[in-house]
């Protein structure tokens, strides 16, 4: 308890950082986790610092990066690393499908209820997860495309007839609301 923290450096900074980035990003880390079912709040505190202490280790070269996207990227790395690990699949350039998929084969598995535990742990991993996570992968879909749509302009129909003036003179279509006003003014004298 009295050995100092290695990345403390100054009063109220941490890895060259103010304490209050350091705790936002915590909060993201920690919510990420979160959205992955992560209740267990001492696996939750260590997963939090091992990809703090990563993002510790990038701090100091990269100043102009603030704590909270080093910390996202760090476990968006750490994630991937570990899917592609446990799925023994090899990160393509793609890792955001793999990670896409990654998650909901976590889901699917159930395993934030069965084996939270497991959760970026290092291997060996029980056979039972390992199976259950591969098959999951499996059925999580097909391989995500990036589409393009390219716009194209909207048929109105009919309706644009009307609010062309271009087609017919304004004339003419003064001529014929008069006469519709007309006929109902005439409709509403003779039933009166």
């Amino acid at each position: 308890m009295n050995e100092p923290f290695e990345w403390s450096n100054a009063p109220g900074k941490l890895a060259g950082r103010p304490l209050e980035e350091w705790n936002a990003a915590y909060v993201k880390v920690e919510s990420y986790f979160h959205a992955l079912r992560i209740r267990n709040r001492v696996l939750l505190g260590e997963l939090v610092q091992k990809v703090l202490d990563r993002a510790m280790k990038r701090a100091t070269g990269e100043l102009h990066r603030s704590a909270t996207e080093l910390a996202a990227e760090e476990m968006d790395l750490v994630v991937t690393e570990w899917f592609a690990n446990v799925l023994e699949r090899i990160p393509t350039g793609v890792e955001h499908v793999l990670n896409t998929r990654g998650r909901l084969a976590l889901l699917l598995a159930d395993m934030p209820g069965k084996w939270q535990d497991q959760f970026l742990s290092p291997g060996p991993w029980p056979k039972e997860f390992v199976d259950a996570m591969q098959d999951a992968y499996l059925r999580a879909g097909p391989d995500f495309q990036v589409s393009q749509m390219t716009p194209r302009p909207l048929d109105l129909g009919p309706i644009t007839t009307l609010t062309n003036f271009g087609k017919l003179p304004v004339k003419k279509m003064a001529t014929i609301w008069i006469a519709f006003l007309l006929v109902l003014g005439a409709i509403f004298w003779l039933t009166r």
